[in-house]
């Protein structure tokens, strides 16, 4: 049984009834058995359960393990020029990768942050100038219509005035979250419309923009802005040759342990 499998017996939807065969289906497993399995995997492999099961969302307390044990890892692997850029403040900015490679590993289409334009708020500030007219001296008498020296608009007093209208944000559409979902609603593909014009057939490729992932990565100028906080004197090209394959690093190290955790799981629950 995979692991991804065990997700459904944390939140149950209600009694199920089928005529399965017991010895060859997939549900002969009871909750009992689910559990066993996921002790067992926990001891074998933790920090693949912990970070498979924060990225599902399932325990915040897995999360924050999964957080500690990558930046633990991320200390005692740290290459020599990131030790040597960091000194004293190698613990906080291993720790600060350490939430970020976790927060790249936990991304899917269906994640959601701040939008950038409002700030979260779901409202943006526009200006709005008019010009309005008033009558200081009262309105233009009937006779000034008929008259060659003066003119109605000698009675009338221009101003232009500025207000700030609170709209809606149209990024977020108001919502204030914007989800990570690529423009290609999160399939990875896109309409190659000048093959599927030779042929005339849809001819589907790799979407360009997330190259395949369904959704957009974080960028890693977030990551470099918070180390700056410890290190101010950090170059940008030091971060991109030494600092930012370290960060990629440890999501890969966050898809190792999962897939580990997923193995032992499997033979945990193959009886």
């Amino acid at each position: 049984m995979k692991l991804e499998a065990s997700l459904k017996h944390f939140s149950p939807q209600g009694m199920h009834i089928s005529d399965d065969v017991k010895s060859t289906s997939p549900n002969r497993l009871n909750g009992t058995d689910i559990m066993t399995g996921i002790g067992v995997t926990s001891s074998r492999a933790r920090f693949g359960l912990a970070a498979f099961f924060g990225k599902a969302g399932i325990s915040k307390t897995d999360e924050q393990l999964a957080v500690q044990a990558l930046a633990r890892y991320a200390i005692d692997t740290a290459p020599k020029n990131v030790r040597k850029a960091a000194g004293k403040a190698l613990g906080r900015c291993c720790l600060i990768l350490a939430q970020f490679a976790f927060a790249e590993y936990s991304r899917s289409a269906e994640t959601t942050g701040a939008c950038r334009v409002c700030s979260g708020t779901g409202k943006v500030q526009t200006t709005i100038t008019e010009r309005k007219v008033t009558y200081p001296w009262g309105k233009a008498p009937y006779w000034a219509k008929r008259s060659r020296a003066v003119r109605p608009s000698d009675w009338e007093k221009w101003t232009e005035v500025t207000t700030i209208v609170n709209g809606k944000c149209e990024a977020c559409d108001g919502k204030g979250k914007v989800n990570a979902r690529c423009r290609c609603g999160g399939s990875g593909q896109v309409l190659d419309r000048k093959v599927t014009k030779e042929r005339g057939a849809p001819v589907y490729k790799t979407c360009e923009r997330c190259s395949g992932n369904g959704f957009s990565t974080t960028p890693s100028t977030a990551a470099y802005k918070a180390i700056l906080t410890f290190i101010p004197d950090l170059h940008v090209r030091t971060w991109t040759r030494n600092w930012k394959p370290f960060c990629d690093a440890l999501v890969d190290v966050c898809w190792k342990e999962e897939r580990h955790a997923d193995k032992e799981f499997q033979q945990a629950t193959n009886f």
